[in-house]
């Protein structure tokens, strides 16, 4: 075994490896420790269960497209989400041979499916904030709602695409995002920079005191 002290990176890898060929049900840390070139001791050390490093994964790809977001408050905020969430995808790019093998499990596997529902959840809310969109209060709860329903979509489609440059992945999400746009615009949650200009005033006829609101 090395002796180096590993890098999260290297044991994610190896975990995803290990995952692609086991499938979730098949999964040991023992396994996933020879992979990574550590005893189990040392494995130990860095995570405690298998959900742990599915954690340290997560954070890593929320970290990964945070890094890479630059402010451009110019373009419209259903772009920024495309560009945030395509930018996730390719995140997830280098492991996707174990990440699809997850996705094909989890519909057997409920528990699992429950324990990501919340941190989705935290994942898309920093997604929305990555695109210069509020998540918080009410109306941030209901897009964090709308986009796990776009990251989904776009995630079964990327789960069936091996084209190089992703084009299906990216019609999928194009598709998503229109219709996630017309529900918000149905419930009033546009954006405002993505709303349509205001209508020119017309002068009022003069007000009387009792009628001033």
């Amino acid at each position: 075994m090395s002796t180096s002290v590993p890098d999260h990176a290297a044991i994610l890898g190896a975990f995803w490896r290990v995952l692609a060929g086991s499938g979730w049900h098949g999964l040991t840390l023992r396994a996933v420790a020879a992979e990574a070139g550590l005893s189990l001791a040392e494995l130990r050390r860095h995570f405690a269960t298998p959900l742990h490093i599915l954690a340290a994964h997560q954070r890593a790809v929320d970290a990964a497209v945070l890094e890479g977001t630059v402010d451009d408050l110019g373009s419209t905020p259903r772009d920024r989400l495309f560009d945030v969430l395509m930018r996730r995808l390719d995140s997830l790019q280098p492991d996707r041979a174990g990440v699809v093998r997850l996705l094909r499990d989890l519909p057997r596997a409920p528990l699992l499916a429950l324990w990501f529902a919340p941190r989705n959840a935290s994942s898309m809310a920093w997604m929305l904030e990555a695109a210069g969109l509020d998540a918080a209060g009410p109306k941030g709860v209901l897009r964090v709602q709308g986009l796990i329903g776009v990251w989904l979509a776009a995630l079964r489609a990327w789960e069936k695409d091996e084209s190089e440059d992703l084009s299906a992945t990216m019609a999928a999400l194009d598709r998503a995002l229109d219709q996630a746009d017309r529900a918000a615009r149905w419930f009033g949650m546009a954006p405002r920079e993505d709303q349509a200009e205001p209508e020119p005033e017309v002068e009022a006829a003069p007000e009387s005191p009792d009628e001033v609101i």
